[in-house]
């Protein structure tokens, strides 16, 4: 955990720099004791319901609630000859977000409630864990394009805490950064790419890495209604570990300029990946 923190901490400066991109602007004074004035907010951004994140950051001086009300995850594994049935659900997961500068927030997640029953018809045997699941801290730092432009590029560093291990926690210190390019394209389309290098517990003292890589494209299909498709890939180099490859499709509903509903569902298009999650959420800045 240690070394992880070390490394954001010299991060930290070099990040905070980059917020001097916006000197000159009418926005750049603007902290999260001195908010952005309502009229100058930029357009709401969030970071789901694609698994893609947003290269945009929350305005400085206000606070933003993303939530999974429902997340349910159902995989059925056959490979080398077994049949095991795992289902995963996760109850009001939160992303907490606070503006910190124009190009700068701040984001906290936290699992409330995640239970997993995982079913090895071939051993005849069922195992069940349910509770608290992780928290993770984030910073995510926008270099360009937070308020207009064809592109925007965001670097966002995250560390999960290492609670103490239970039946849906590993118990180990997690993080990794992830890299976010926003661009975009004619008929009124948009895009993302997203680069992400995690390092995870290899459950014996050290750290194996993967590496995810996604695009997402999306399309407003009425004045408030929007849609996208997405593509999600997962390699790792653990011993054993299997590609996964995910298609994504989800629908946005604004209700207002600060609140956004959102549904969708995600498919394993490679037997590694989970066969199909389906989620229901909402997003409100304040």
């Amino acid at each position: 955990m240690y070394k992880i923190l070390r490394h954001l901490l010299r991060l930290l400066p070099a990040l905070a720099a980059a917020t001097g991109l916006a000197a000159g602007t009418d926005k750049a004074g603007y902290t999260l004791f001195q908010p952005t004035p309502a009229a100058e907010l930029r357009e709401l951004s969030t970071d789901r319901p694609d698994q893609t994140e947003s290269p945009y950051t929350v305005d400085a001086g206000h606070w933003q609630i993303e939530a999974d009300l429902v997340n349910y995850t159902s995989d059925h594994d056959r490979s080398g000859g077994g049949d095991v049935r795992t289902k995963d659900l996760s109850l009001a997961t939160l992303n907490l977000k606070a503006g910190l500068t124009n190009r700068v927030d701040l984001q906290l997640m936290i699992d409330p409630y995640v239970s997993s029953k995982a079913e090895d018809r071939v051993a005849g045997t069922t195992a069940k864990a349910s509770g608290f699941g992780d928290v993770t801290t984030r910073l995510k730092v926008n270099f360009w394009g937070n308020d207009g432009g064809p592109t925007a590029f965001a670097v966002m560093p995250f560390v999960k805490w290492p609670l103490s291990a239970s039946g849906v926690r590993n118990g180990e210190t997690e993080g990794g950064v992830i890299f976010i390019l926003g661009y975009e394209l004619p008929q009124g389309w948009g895009s993302a790419v997203m680069t992400e290098v995690d390092w995870v517990s290899d459950g014996a003292g050290g750290h194996d890495t993967e590496w995810i890589n996604s695009i997402t494209f999306a399309h407003n299909i009425a004045s408030k209604l929007g849609g996208y498709v997405e593509l999600f890939t997962v390699a790792g180099n653990a011993a054993g570990f299997k590609t996964q490859v995910q298609l994504d499709f989800g629908l946005t509903y604004a209700v207002s300029d600060n609140t956004q509903l959102d549904l969708g569902c995600n498919f394993g298009v490679t037997k590694s990946a989970p066969d199909y999650q389906p989620f229901v959420g909402v997003s409100r800045r304040f």
